[in-house]
């Protein structure tokens, strides 16, 4: 069985994906959707943009890694058995499982960052995400329990892999014991995302965003990123893109969910650099990264990662 994964964003260089939005047939498809959608030049806004988290970047990425999903499942002959995304990814998951149209997912993903700036600039500015590695979970909560201010897990990535939203002033500290524990802080997301104290936004985004939105039941099972929980429902899907707002990505409890499944190989659609390659991934599934610079060699097969 195989499955597709939508991975999180994270910084992308136009230089990257400039070709391939401009070649690859399917994100051209896709880039004249988007432009008709958000009545402006999606192509030329990114290539303007001053931000990697701005609308153009994040609309452009989930273009970019649907584009990257139907040419996988031509480029390799397959259809998928499920269908799950990670953090951001989960927009794509919900527009490519069938479950949302794309007009809807582009439109959702430009109308998020509107809300999500407002909501953030009246609403926890104090609070940052922090990534880090090589830090098993009983190391960690050695260390949380030494941060004497608010904090949650808001991701957990792989066995020793964690995020972490904290108080910005508490920053500079965290990331100096977790190096003292022999772990390796990463980078910073902010605004923060997937924290409980987010009700409001969740609330809010559900009340002016989700009435425009067409939801049905999905062709492909979805994953839930928060639990492994298969959905196939409209109502299921639309759950996981709210409750992203509020509760902590899992992605050990999906790959439990999708090994369950009887998942044996796992195409990573987008660019990713982090949960198509952490060892819970790649000790369980044989990973196809499909990426734009793997779509631009058409002639040449992957190098398939594959489980230990």
């Amino acid at each position: 069985m195989t499955a597709i994964a939508f991975p999180g964003m994270g910084p992308v260089k136009f230089a990257d994906v400039a070709k391939f939005m401009l070649i690859n047939p399917f994100a051209r498809e896709l880039l004249t959707t988007a432009d008709d959608v958000l009545g402006y030049d999606l192509f030329a806004a990114l290539r303007d943009s001053g931000s990697d988290y701005a609308e153009a970047a994040q609309v452009a990425f989930l273009v970019n890694s649907l584009a990257l999903a139907r040419w996988a499942e031509q480029r390799f002959e397959f259809e998928p058995d499920l269908c799950t995304g990670a953090s951001f990814g989960g927009k794509a998951a919900a527009v490519h499982s069938g479950a949302l149209g794309v007009e809807d997912g582009i439109r959702l993903t430009a109308d998020l960052v509107r809300v999500e700036t407002e909501y953030f600039a009246e609403h926890h500015g104090d609070v940052v995400t922090l990534s880090f590695a090589r830090t098993p979970r009983d190391e960690l909560d050695r260390v949380l329990a030494e941060l004497d201010d608010w904090h949650e897990i808001s991701c957990h990535v792989d066995e020793d892999f964690y995020m972490v939203s904290l108080k910005r002033d508490r920053l500079g500290w965290f990331q100096q014991r977790l190096k003292a524990a022999g772990g390796l802080p990463l980078y910073e997301m902010d605004p923060p995302m997937h924290v409980s104290a987010f009700a409001g936004l969740r609330d809010r985004v559900e009340r002016e965003l989700f009435p425009g939105l067409a939801f049905r039941d999905p062709r492909t099972p979805v994953v839930a990123d928060q639990d492994g929980s298969v959905r196939t429902t409209a109502e299921g899907v639309r759950a996981i893109l709210l409750d992203g707002v509020v509760r902590p990505v899992r992605w050990p409890e999906v790959v439990r969910s999708l090994r369950a499944e009887g998942v044996t190989t796992l195409c990573v659609a987008g660019q990713d650099s982090l949960f198509g390659r952490v060892a819970c991934t790649t000790n369980n599934f044989t990973v196809i990264a499909a990426t734009p610079r793997l779509a631009m060699q058409p002639h040449k097969r992957p190098a398939l990662r594959r489980a230990a």
